[in-house]
């Protein structure tokens, strides 16, 4: 998947390594929800995070938006786990006819964590398998048995 990274994104990916020292391979600006997308390369979450979320919370004050942060993996279904972490992913299968993906999650209880204040989770899935896989977000499904 060819990904086009503009001058503000650039900026901001350079903005985070020089306050947090970590690496962010790529970001998504998402003006829907006024909000900055982190892509932070595998083992370098702490670091991005810091200390009780403070390289957080200085980002957010430094640029003023929401940050977010995703850690990146090169399988498919273990970035739908860390796009959606702290719910847990039970399953992800992908529909060959519609080529979309469709993910079930353990509980029924997580399905409003998995969905997000206003869709904003959802939306965080949608814009980042769009970006980086090339394939749609489906439905979330509860798995049978469930509590």
């Amino acid at each position: 998947m060819e990904r086009n990274t503009g001058f503000k994104e650039r900026r901001y990916i350079e903005e985070l390594r020089i306050l947090t020292k970590a690496t962010a391979l790529d970001c998504v600006i998402d003006e829907r929800f006024e909000r900055i997308i982190y892509l932070i390369m595998k083992g370098d979450m702490g670091l991005a995070i810091g200390k009780k979320g403070e390289n957080i919370r200085r980002m957010q004050n430094v640029l003023g938006k929401r940050i977010e942060m995703v850690e990146y993996s090169e399988d498919q279904n273990e970035f739908i786990a860390n796009i959606f972490r702290p719910v847990e992913i039970t399953k992800v299968e992908k529909d060959p006819d519609s080529n979309t993906v469709i993910v079930s999650i353990q509980k029924k209880s997580d399905l409003g964590t998995a969905i997000g204040k206003k869709g904003a989770n959802i939306e965080k899935a949608r814009l980042l398998m769009r970006k980086f896989w090339g394939v749609e977000l489906g439905d979330l499904k509860i798995e049978e048995g469930a509590a």
